[in-house]
């Protein structure tokens, strides 16, 4: 009877004798799917000692899977004493992220980190707030250009009809805010601290 196994390749096929999976490697369809240990097995006068025979190679197979599973078992606990010990070292470090380091030996690591997360709040702000001036600045100039005057209130700075210029009507809504950023440096500017109003402000000529 032909057997379903691929032809000069090395395999692992059920043995039609003792049942378990051994290492073959067929030429022909018609090949025996009897490994070498039980070709001694073939006919009938032989069942004795095919048995027993059997029953070594099961035992044997059995105690090697033991061993296998030992050592799986071995791995897996190992492997979950690691887990553990990580997970120790997790949930301190969670403690000390979430405040806990104020206790004991790592008292002086509180005040170290909330020096830094200060600083970098205000280096943050700082960078904004410059930001902002950096923009009101450049506001203030255009401002300059289309400001529309109690001597002519329909005409703008720019000479077009106050109507007529859109970026008269854009600055609108935010010239009492850039009157405030400009009175706020100009005091800044009197008191000799640093302050963001531009070049061409009559107060730096």
């Amino acid at each position: 009877m032909a057997h379903p196994y691929p032809l000069y390749v090395n395999v692992l096929a059920q043995c039609f004798c003792c049942q378990s999976l051994q290492p073959f490697h067929f030429t022909s369809a018609t090949d025996q799917v009897v490994c070498g240990h039980c070709l001694r097995h073939l006919g009938h006068e032989k069942a004795e000692q095919r048995d027993a025979d059997h029953i070594r190679l099961w035992l044997g197979q059995f105690a090697a899977q033991q061993e296998t599973l030992q050592e799986r078992d071995a791995t897996i606990a190992e492997r979950d004493a690691e887990i553990a010990a990580l997970a120790a070292q997790v949930a301190d470090l969670t403690g000390i992220v979430a405040g806990r380091f104020d206790r004991g030996p790592d008292a002086g690591l509180r005040g170290l980190l909330e020096t830094e997360v200060l600083k970098r709040a205000e280096r943050k702000a700082e960078l904004g707030q410059r930001r902002t001036d950096v923009a009101m600045a450049v506001l203030w100039q255009i401002d300059q250009l289309h400001r529309v005057t109690p001597a002519d209130p329909q005409r703008c700075g720019c000479g077009k009809s106050a109507a007529a210029c859109p970026e008269t009507r854009a600055l609108g809504s935010i010239r009492q805010a850039l009157g405030d950023w400009e009175s706020k440096n100009r005091k800044l500017l009197a008191a000799g601290q640093r302050h963001a109003l531009p070049a061409g402000h009559p107060d730096l000529v």
